[in-house]
């Protein structure tokens, strides 16, 4: 059954202090024939994901943990990327939001907690291989939990790669005085993601459980090459380019998902 953060009442001595920490970075992958495809693919994936969607997508996954928005700034760089960051409450009325003077950077504020967003489109100039990084980190305090807010985020984005980074710091007291360093039960990440999201990837765990570190580390399934070629598609080319594209494909999401470089494919 798909796990979700819930916070029975227990009988505090005080606020619930505890920070509560979602680091979700997504890679996305494509391959792109000549530099002006490139050059296009980031142009395109600058505008799909400009600060304006990001927002929007940053105030649902608000909406989802039972926050309140309280400020917004966000910014759209030069020559590609965007940035935007939310600053939330637990709870209570909307307060007004306010964007940033001079610019196209959005942040949002929360009451002691925030979201924030980053960018990163980029392609080697030889290699044809384009990846766009997203950054998202989601710190809460009290408690409302940015786990709630995961299969939103994954399925919006629909990545190749992923990694989650999600840890608890702090503690709380009940009425006796002792103290409370979490307040659910967490055995792994990936319970908390649908089971439908799980069948699609490969997925490892690293934990320190008596530390409150959870990580996962998720890389897609199958690719079907079509979906990562821009501007053609497989029957454009022949036997031997199809191999080679794939071969860079797959060398670039190994890459990713193991951190470490690995040999050139032939």
């Amino acid at each position: 059954m798909l796990g979700r953060v819930k916070n029975d009442r227990m009988k505090l001595y005080g606020f619930n202090n505890l920070t509560k920490t979602l680091s979700f970075n997504m890679y996305d992958i494509c391959y792109a024939k000549t530099i002006e495809d490139r050059v296009a693919y980031l142009e395109y994936i600058d505008e799909e994901y400009n600060t304006e969607r990001l927002t929007g997508i940053l105030s649902q996954v608000t909406s989802i943990i039972g926050a309140t928005v309280i400020n917004i700034s966000c910014q759209d760089y030069d020559p590609q990327g965007s940035s935007v960051t939310i600053l939330i409450c637990d709870g209570g009325e909307k307060r007004v939001k306010e964007k940033a003077k001079g610019g196209e950077t959005i942040l949002a504020h929360l009451d002691k907690s925030h979201i924030t967003v980053h960018t990163y489109p980029e392609y080697h100039p030889d290699g044809g291989v384009c990846t766009f990084r997203v950054d998202i980190d989601v710190a809460t305090c009290g408690e409302i939990s940015p786990l709630n807010a995961l299969n939103y985020l994954i399925n919006i984005f629909d990545a190749d790669i992923m990694t989650m980074d999600y840890r608890v710091r702090g503690f709380t007291r009940d009425i006796t005085g002792k103290k409370l360093f979490i307040d659910h039960d967490l055995v792994s990440i990936q319970d908390y993601i649908e089971d439908e999201i799980i069948e699609k990837y490969h997925m490892i765990d690293v934990n320190v459980y008596q530390e409150h570190i959870f990580h996962t580390k998720c890389k897609v399934k199958e690719a079907d090459l079509d979906e990562y070629l821009f501007h053609f598609s497989k029957s454009d080319i022949g036997e031997e380019e199809t191999k080679k594209i794939t071969d860079k494909l797959n060398k670039e999401r190994d890459e990713i998902f193991y951190g470490r470089n690995m040999g050139m494919p032939e």
